[in-house]
């Protein structure tokens, strides 16, 4: 007998009085028995369970961006929508949670449907015209992925604004990113067969209305650079020959920098604008690249270190049919 009337230990075993640890390498819990009553202190399982957590998030970022970029054409709003899908997916139960791309990519498209519905009023009442935020990178290499730069393009945003905000989601999900119609169905809260429907009619909107031709970027930068030789040369019969005669050039200053409030058409009249543009607005310092804009060889123009200006083109590989410029300096920071 011990002298507080307790039997003492017997020998290789533990009792509760005595402390012990034992680290548990399987999932790194820490188990503690200290006075009468075992108490389990999982010291690094929530550790672990975080970074478990953030690993899956980041998996799936560029995807989730991709999504949300698409949906909302612009780089910050898209920003937004990734942070608030990463905050929900921190705080959910992820047992419940059979597959965690299904439900990123769900609370990420629902995110955005909602978003893009408040930014449809503002664009409505949007000075001049609207372009998506460009995303500016070095230039694609030769053998970039047509397809994927395709549905990235200017071009290809500026058709996804004439869809309403679930017809776009659907459109997208379903034909950009492979997603089947039963998760579709899910995400929008209709039937499979519904979804159907609603995908066949975005794709007659937008397809329809869109020329595609896969053209090499090697082919679209050669293109850029003669037109920049008869900028420079202000040959206005060189300018004339590189567009088509039905050709549009639609710029986005959003009210705050010189901007044609509705596009201009006709070979005549864009290299007329070029020209004007090009006497009125030089400057010096002003240095013009040869860039990929959404993945798609274009012109981005810089004063210094800032961007005053991106330049995106459709052509057919021997006429530019479509010229989108962003003067917007929001859209440009």
């Amino acid at each position: 007998m011990t002298r507080d009337g307790t039997s003492p230990p017997q020998a290789g075993k533990v009792t509760a009085m005595m402390k012990i640890t034992v680290l548990m390498r399987s999932d790194n819990i820490r188990l503690s028995h200290t006075g009468s009553a075992p108490v389990y202190v999982l010291e690094n399982m929530t550790v672990s369970r975080t970074e478990s957590t953030a690993a899956t998030f980041e998996a799936l970022r560029s995807r989730l961006f991709g999504l949300a970029y698409r949906m909302l054409g612009s780089r910050a709003e898209a920003e937004d929508i990734i942070q608030d899908t990463y905050l929900r997916w921190h705080q959910a139960n992820r047992d419940r949670i059979e597959t965690p791309e299904a439900w990123l990519v769900t609370t990420t498209t629902r995110l955005a449907i909602d978003r893009l519905r408040r930014l449809k009023t503002e664009r409505e009442a949007y000075v001049g015209q609207w372009l998506p935020e460009p995303m500016v990178t070095q230039p694609p290499p030769p053998d970039r992925n047509l397809e994927l730069a395709a549905d990235l393009s200017i071009a290809f945003l500026t058709l996804l604004e004439r869809l309403a905000p679930e017809e776009r989601a659907a459109f997208l999900l379903h034909d950009v990113f492979d997603v089947g119609y039963s998760q579709i169905a899910a995400v929008l809260d209709r039937s499979e067969s519904a979804c159907r429907q609603v995908v066949h009619r975005a794709r007659e909107r937008v397809r329809g209305d869109r020329k595609r031709f896969d053209v090499p970027e090697s082919t679209k930068a050669h293109m850029l650079e003669k037109f920049l030789a008869a900028m420079e040369a202000r040959d206005d019969r060189a300018l004339v020959a590189l567009f088509a005669p039905d050709a549009t050039w639609t710029a986005d200053g959003g009210g705050k920098t010189a901007a044609s409030p509705l596009p201009v058409t006709g070979a005549e009249r864009i290299a007329k604008l070029v020209l004007n543009l090009r006497e009125k607005f030089w400057a010096v310092d002003r240095v013009v690249e040869i860039a990929a804009i959404n993945g798609e060889t274009g012109l981005c123009i810089r004063d210094g270190d800032r961007i005053t200006a991106t330049l995106s083109i459709a052509t057919d590989g021997e006429r530019i049919l479509a010229v989108y410029a962003v003067v917007n300096p929001d859209k440009l920071g």
